[in-house]
């Protein structure tokens, strides 16, 4: 019976450890409440790791760029958060993500991976691992009644705005004008707008548009913006013509109906003899031009062979160097801290500290307690709040930077010929 008992408990005793190692594994939950959109709509998708004690270091997240979609990242995404697992609370980290199809059809996310570093709750040590979010699966659709839209465009409300400066039916030859024709919407990116103003060819008139202007603003995750399309128009000689109209039709989200936003044409006219056709050039004249033409080309490209080459090597050497400093790599780390990156801030360190000339200045203790501090309130449950953390770490870093370049600028110069020294 002993012995019966003894093979019983040998036998349960490694089932028992894998269900106890299963029931501490890290977990990783994926929420995609809906699964189709208007083009232009964003869709909300959220994961969070949950790990029985806690996260020294921030999770590496996927970004799931794909074609045809915009993935955006709120302001706010990435949060601490806690959850009761088996009856003990977790703590754990959550992202959100914003994922809009810019066309219609099916869209198929593949499976993503999050790599998680989390401190070992039967020890001191560190454990990593490697959660996978399984695939996506989402939708962009048209709404009923709004197929035949070309390009297809849904907003909350679109105004089109035309604004003119020049007098359009009283110019002379010198006169300019100016068009330009802003399209604002409510509810989707100034991206998803198409081409405004038509390319016409008016008789006395040269057209120079400037390049479109977008401007996009995000207000709690409402996009809206503005695209600014401007042309200016200089009177030559004597003609004129018309700008056509410009109608865009749209889908409103908030009534389920198309309609169409519109300004009215332009007519200018210019005041002045038409232009006249240039006198033809004489064979001969037109030979040594041309001959010119030749013989400058070759000296512009036998200067370029010679001069590019040794161009390209000074950029090169120039950049190599600026890569290379310390004030490159403080900038990047200054650029982390600012974002309150908590990816890219221990490389960008790493990097700075290898750069500075003396002692590590990573191991200054203001900096130290900076660190400790800002890894506390990020990922532990200290008082200390995350933005005072990360100011508190400027500074530390801010005033190291400070005594290192001081020593330097205090430093002895070296004894200009030390052969001769004494």
């Amino acid at each position: 019976m002993i012995r019966a008992a003894l093979l019983v408990l040998a036998l349960l005793l490694p089932l028992r450890l894998a269900a106890q190692e299963e029931a501490l594994a890290p977990q990783l939950l994926v929420e995609f409440p809906e699964t189709e959109a208007i083009p232009g709509q964003f869709l909300n998708l959220r994961l969070t790791v949950l790990v029985p004690t806690f996260m020294p270091k921030p999770p590496q997240w996927p970004g799931f760029e794909a074609p045809n979609l915009i993935v955006r990242l709120p302001e706010g995404s990435t949060n601490p958060t806690s959850k009761r697992v088996n009856g003990e609370t977790w703590s754990g980290i959550t992202r959100r993500y914003r994922i809009a199809p810019m066309v219609p059809g099916d869209f198929t996310l593949p499976p993503q991976q999050v790599q998680i570093t989390y401190r070992n709750p039967e020890g001191l040590d560190d454990l990593t691992a490697t959660l996978t979010t399984g695939a996506i699966v989402f939708s962009g659709i048209l709404p009923e009644g709004a197929e035949g839209l070309d390009p297809f465009l849904a907003a909350s409300d679109l105004v089109l705005t035309q604004e003119i400066e020049g007098t359009p039916e009283a110019m002379v030859p010198g006169d300019s004008l100016s068009l330009r024709l802003v399209a604002g919407v409510e509810g989707v990116s100034p991206m998803f707008l198409p081409p405004l103003l038509p390319r016409v060819a008016l008789e006395g008139l040269a057209a120079y548009p400037d390049e479109p202007q977008l401007a996009e603003t995000d207000d709690r995750g409402v996009l809206s913006g503005t695209r600014t399309e401007s042309v200016t128009y200089v009177a030559e000689a004597g003609g004129g013509g018309t700008v056509p109209a410009v109608d865009l039709q749209w889908y409103d989200i908030d009534d389920g109906t198309v309609k169409t936003a519109s300004v009215g044409p332009v007519t200018l006219q210019v005041d002045g003899p038409r232009a006249t056709g240039a006198a033809p050039l004489d064979l001969r004249r037109l030979l040594l031009l041309g001959l010119a033409v030749v013989v400058g080309l070759a000296v512009v490209i036998a200067l370029l062979r010679r001069a590019l080459p040794v161009l390209a090597l000074r950029r090169e050497e120039h950049r190599a160097r600026m890569l290379a400093s310390e004030g490159h790599a403080w900038q990047q780390l200054s650029q982390a801290v600012a974002r309150r990156d908590d990816a890219a801030l221990r490389p960008a360190l790493d990097l700075w500290a290898s750069r500075c000339d003396g002692a590590d200045l990573r191991r200054t203790p203001a900096v130290q307690n900076a660190l400790l501090a800002l890894g506390a309130a990020c990922y532990g449950r200290g008082e200390t709040k995350a933005p005072a953390a990360w100011a508190a770490l400027d500074t530390a870093l801010r005033e190291a930077r400070g005594r290192l370049r001081r020593h330097r600028d205090t430093a002895p110069l070296p004894p200009l010929n030390p052969g001769h020294a004494g």
